[in-house]
């Protein structure tokens, strides 16, 4: 090349870095894809389009500008800046969660400017002399969490207002005369943010969902899902396109597969369940051991790649369980019909099958895609009357049938068999350091309205646990299987990293108040302590309190491909791949194990990495909805409990109030600081107690107090209690 020509293409080069930069600082705070910065830079060639992505990629691995989402491109701060999550607390100041800082920067609410919980921001530090914590200013948002919001309507002639019900939201929205839709004054919506002008007081919005009245049963489960974001139901197109697949069973699809019709099979569910995506299978072998087989429904057999339905999977990632319905990931015709496992129904499953000896140790195993036939379905109750008598005489009382009926011998052998496994496993799991959290589960008695009737709690029982161990096994061993190979391939693990020590820390300060301790030597120790922590304060007024906190102390489990192995489990390897009704990371999983059965070569780990995330923030939006629900539901059933005292324990203590615990029903609320007349109390943090000036009486966190309903409020989910003071000894 000559050297005009080199300085010809170092020139467009130049240019081109520099109007890179001149489209990128120009808007700060926005983002661009390669396409957007082309048409402004006027760059219509091939080839000029090809330097600018080059060039992009190289001021990026050079960290000169910023990649803030797959292909799209910020300026970087010229500031001693941090980027971080935005906390916004009940008071509506703020903490940003800066990931390389080991303390929250605080940020005084007039130094929002203008972003919302949850945000993505840039953030400057300053301190001030009076405070140890470092304060700073949000100076740039990079990226909103949401746009959407659930509200109430304020009506005006010209225009309305929304204001929006999640207390962290500290502005109204307002709505354009045109964008108020047919919203009446005082419905509940939700509202989109459209923009929000410089001079502007209040972002404009846009109704786009009118949710009903506020209070009402409907309207405030519907609420919740459009808080998160969650669909309600699913597209006209999507149900169409799911409603037209051919789901018969084909034998030229049967002879590709492993077929195990013949064999002994059933599934064990919640007596409510409608989808049945696992069963086992049972047999003897000529040795002395045992064959079982963990069958999983083979939602990818209907699932395709690039189809309408896949995308609308993906995008959902997991079903999100209310108190009062499942919102599903897949239609109807998938996760009732098709991939259910109902009994006496042809089906295809993916399956691990193991032969196991009588100490429950594996010997040999295969995996691949197979066709079964369940014999019967059971609710746990059965399975347990099963497990507790030895019996197969089903009475009418336990039978999900209504009516008494017999299990053959043969059932009954397998299951009580299955569960001796079981217990050796998950035995031997514990002294291995695995945690068993086994927390209360709180389930209400709903009637036609769903109102609540009664509140009962979900206990683990033997059946539950034969079940969760055979999917452990399943989950673990396909991790491993593929997790072991060499050279290393892409996979979708479910990793959990290892307790933060300050939280460990500080949970051993807090249970030292009930008469507990735990041993910090080392990660044997830790692990052995927890588990006597959490077996010893069952049945005790702080179990719940207790069982909370610990699980609070751990990191949350997420999806990745990156495998750092399961702490809470004690195991190296570990995949889900039990529920792909369920849960889009399993469908992942199924189709690399089958992948890579077929021999094919490891996918590029960045787009699985891209997929997991995205999966592990949809677990958390759907718990996140699910613990609402099931707030919503308590309040609700303490409505009609207004004129009764309860015994309750603290559960939290602020500087404005304590969290009471009802301890026969598990629901908790908020004595204000404020309400309790007898002394002016103040908090004190060391304590964890609320402290009277004048008295000196402490309410201190694990106490018991008697309380009463003082309010109730479902829309913004409020439950207030007036305390009556301790119970008599």
């Amino acid at each position: 090349m000559s050297k005009k020509k080199k300085r010809a293409k170092s020139h467009k080069r130049n240019e081109i870095t520099k109007g890179i930069f001149s489209v990128l600082e120009k808007e700060p705070s926005k983002s661009f894809n390669y396409k957007q910065i082309a048409s402004k830079l006027e760059l219509l060639d091939t080839e000029n389009r090809n330097l600018l992505i080059r060039r992009l990629g190289e001021l990026r691995n050079e960290k000169r500008i910023l990649e803030n989402a797959r292909g799209k491109y910020q300026a970087m701060s010229n500031g001693t800046f941090y980027q971080g999550k935005v906390d916004i607390t009940a008071r509506g100041n703020a903490y940003v969660v800066v990931d390389e800082l080991d303390s929250d920067i605080f940020v005084s609410y007039n130094r929002l400017n203008r972003a919302f919980h949850g945000d993505i921001v840039e953030v400057d530090i300053f301190k001030k002399k009076s405070s140890k914590k470092p304060e700073g200013e949000i100076k740039r948002i990079l990226e909103r969490k949401k746009k959407r919001f659930v509200g109430i309507v304020d009506l005006q002639k010209k225009f309305a207002f929304v204001r929006p019900t999640d207390i962290r939201m500290y502005t109204d929205i307002f709505i354009p005369l045109e964008n108020i839709s047919k919203a009446k004054n005082g419905e509940k919506v939700l509202v989109e943010i459209m923009e929000w002008p410089d001079k502007a007081e209040s972002p404009n919005g846009k109704i786009i969902e009118i949710l009903g009245k506020p209070g009402d049963h409907h309207t405030e489960i519907h609420a919740i899902l459009a808080e998160y974001g969650l669909p309600s139901a699913f597209p006209d197109e999507v149900e169409i396109y799911a409603n037209s697949l051919d789901t018969s069973i084909k034998q030229e699809e049967v002879l590709k597969r492993k077929d195990l019709r013949e064999f002994l099979t059933f599934t064990i569910d919640p007596r409510d369940a409608k989808d049945f995506d696992d069963a086992l299978s049972f047999e003897v072998l000529d040795n002395g051991n045992f064959s079982i087989g963990i069958h999983i429904a083979d939602v990818s057999h209907y699932l395709k790649p690039d189809s309408i339905l896949e995308q609308e999977a993906y995008e959902r990632a997991t079903s999100v369980y209310l108190v009062d319905r499942v919102v599903p990931m897949l239609p109807e015709i998938l996760s009732n019909n098709a991939c259910s496992l109902r009994p006496q129904e042809d089906k295809y499953t993916f399956s691990a099958i193991f032969e196991m000896d009588v100490s429950g140790s594996v010997k040999n195993q295969w995996f691949g895609r197979t066709v079964i036939n369940s014999n019967e379905r059971f609710a746990y109750e059965e399975a347990q009357y099963i497990i507790e008598t030895g019996k197969g005489s089903i009475p009418a009382s336990v039978s999900i049938r209504n009516k008494a009926y017999s299990v053959n011998e043969e059932t009954v052998n397998a299951i009580n068999t299955l569960n001796s496994l079981a217990k050796k496993m998950r035995s031997r799991r514990m002294d291995s350091g695995a945690i068993s959290f086994d927390k209360v589960e709180v389930k209400f008695n709903l009637n036609s309205k769903n109102e609540p009737e009664g509140v009962y709690f979900k206990e683990a029982k033997d059946s539950n646990k034969l079940i969760e161990e055979f999917m452990l096994l399943a989950n673990r061993k396909v991790a491993a299987f593929i997790g072991m190979q060499k050279p290393t391939k892409t996979f979708v693990y479910r990793i959990h990293d290892q307790p933060d020590e300050e939280k460990l820390l500080a949970l051993n300060s807090i249970i030292s108040r009930f008469g507990h301790k735990l041993n910090l030597k080392d990660k044997k120790a830790v692990n052995s302590s927890l588990n006597k922590l959490l077996e010893d304060v069952k049945g005790k007024k702080e179990q719940n309190l207790v069982d909370t906190l610990a699980i609070r102390s751990m990191s949350k489990a997420i999806y990745s491909t990156n495998n750092i192995g399961h702490y809470g489990l004690a195991f190296d390897f570990y995949s889900h791949f039990t529920s792909p009704i369920r849960r889009y990371p399993d469908v992942m999983v199924h189709r690399l194990l089958q992948h890579y059965l077929e021999g094919g070569k490891s996918p590029s780990s960045e787009i699985y990495e891209e997929m997991c995330k995205h999966s592990s923030d949809m677990e958390i939006l759907a718990s996140s909805a699910e613990r609402d629900s099931i707030k919503y539901m308590q309040i609700k059933f303490m409505q009609d409990h207004k004129d009764q005292e309860f015994k309750g324990v603290i559960s939290g203590v602020t500087e404005w109030g304590i969290y009471v615990e009802i301890i026969e029903n598990k629901c908790e609320g908020m004595v204000r600081i404020r309400d309790i007349k007898d002394d002016y109390y103040t908090f004190d943090e060391r304590e964890y107690a609320i402290i009277g000036e004048r008295t000196h009486k402490k309410y201190q966190l694990g106490d018991i107090v008697v309380v009463m309903v003082k309010s109730t409020d479902l829309v913004k989910r409020h439950l207030d209690f007036s305390l009556l003071g301790k119970p008599e000894e």
